[in-house]
C-alpha cells in the first residue's frame, strides 16, 4: 500500500520516529544507569557482611566454615592488605571497602563459587568480582610471602626435625609432602592434557608442610593428568634436593643412640624414593 503524503510531511514524521526512538533508547539506558547505582547503593542491605556479622557474635564455627578463617585471623589480615586494596569514593559511587573486597575473595577461594554466582552472595557485579578477586589475591601474596619460607640453614631444618619428634614421635622427619587436583573447567584446545585419573580436568597443588602443618613448600599449575610423583620431580624443590642446594644436615645419630640415620621427607607410596 502506497500513502500520498507530501514531502515535507513525510520528513517531518521520519524526524518524530526517530527522535521516539532515541528517547526509548535513552530511557533504557537511564533505567540501566539507575538500576546499577540502586544495585551498588543495597550492598550492604543485600550482601553476606550481615550474615557474618551476625555468625562472628552467634557462631563462631559457622563464621570459620564460610571463611576458612576465625574473625582474629580476619582481622590480621584485613589490616595487611588493607593498604594494597583500598579505594578511594568518587562523586558517583561509593568504593567498595577493603573488608568486601576481602570477603568476596576469601569466599571465592573456600567456595569454587563462579564469579555470577557469587555476586549474589556478595552483591558485586560479576565483572567487578573478577578484577577485585585477582587484585586482592596479589596483595594477599605479596604480605604473606614470610610466612612461607623454607629452611635457610642446617640448624633451622633441624628444627622442623626436632618438631616432628616431638609432636608425632617420628625422628630426623623434615617434612610431609602430598599433592592435591584443584578442579577447573577443561581449557580450549587442552585436550586431555588436564585429564585426571578422577576423571575430570585439574591442575595440580604440591605442597610440603612442617609438624604444626604449615607449610614450608608450595608449587601450583602442573597439569592434572601428571602423578603426584612426577609433579613433584619437576619442582624447583626437587631440583634444588638432587642438586644438593637445601643446606639439609648430613646423616645423624639419633638421640641417645649410635644409630646414625639420614633426615628425610614423608609422602604417600606415588613419590618414590630420593636420596637427599
Amino acid at each position: 500500500m502506497h500513502l500520498n503524503m507530501p514531502s515535507n510531511d513525510a520528513a517531518c514524521l521520519a524526524i518524530i520516529i526517530a527522535a521516539a526512538c532515541d528517547v526509548g533508547v535513552n530511557k533504557r539506558k537511564r533505567k540501566q544507569r539507575v538500576w546499577m547505582k540502586e544495585w551498588l547503593k543495597k550492598r550492604s542491605l543485600f550482601s553476606h557482611a550481615n550474615l557474618l556479622k551476625e555468625l562472628q557474635v552467634s557462631s563462631p564455627l559457622d563464621y570459620k566454615n564460610y571463611l576458612r578463617m576465625n574473625s582474629t585471623t580476619f582481622g590480621e589480615l584485613l589490616a595487611l592488605v588493607t593498604p594494597y586494596i583500598q579505594k578511594k569514593d568518587t562523586i558517583l559511587r561509593e568504593a567498595i571497602s577493603p573488608k568486601q573486597r576481602l570477603f568476596a575473595t576469601l569466599r571465592y577461594l573456600a567456595s569454587g563459587l563462579t564469579f555470577e554466582g557469587l555476586k549474589f552472595e556478595t552483591a558485586i557485579a560479576a565483572q567487578t568480582l573478577g578484577h577485585i578477586i585477582i587484585e586482592t589475591c596479589e596483595a594477599i601474596i605479596k604480605v604473606l610471602k614470610k610466612y612461607l619460607k623454607l629452611p635457610q640453614s642446617e640448624n633451622e631444618w633441624r628444627n622442623e626435625a626436632e618438631a616432628f619428634a616431638r609432636k608425632w614421635n617420628f625422628p630426623h622427619c623434615l617434612g610431609a609432602i602430598d599433592g592435591k587436583h584443584v578442579k577447573i573447567f577443561k581449557p580450549p584446545g587442552t585436550g586431555s592434557y588436564y585429564f585426571n585419573y578422577k576423571y575430570s580436568f585439574s591442575i595440580v597443588l604440591m605442597g610440603i608442610v612442617n609438624a604444626n602443618y604449615e607449610f614450608l613448600m608450595v608449587d601450583v599449575g602442573a597439569n592434572g593428568r601428571v602423578s603426584d610423583g612426577g609433579v613433584f620431580s619437576n619442582t624447583a624443590f626437587c631440583k634444588k634436593l638432587v642438586e644438593k642446594d637445601l643446606c639439609i644436615p648430613e646423616p645423624e645419630n639419633l638421640t641417645s643412640t649410635n644409630i646414625k640415620l639420614p633426615y628425610v621427607f614423608v609422602g604417600m607410596m606415588l613419590f618414590h624414593l630420593w636420596k637427599i
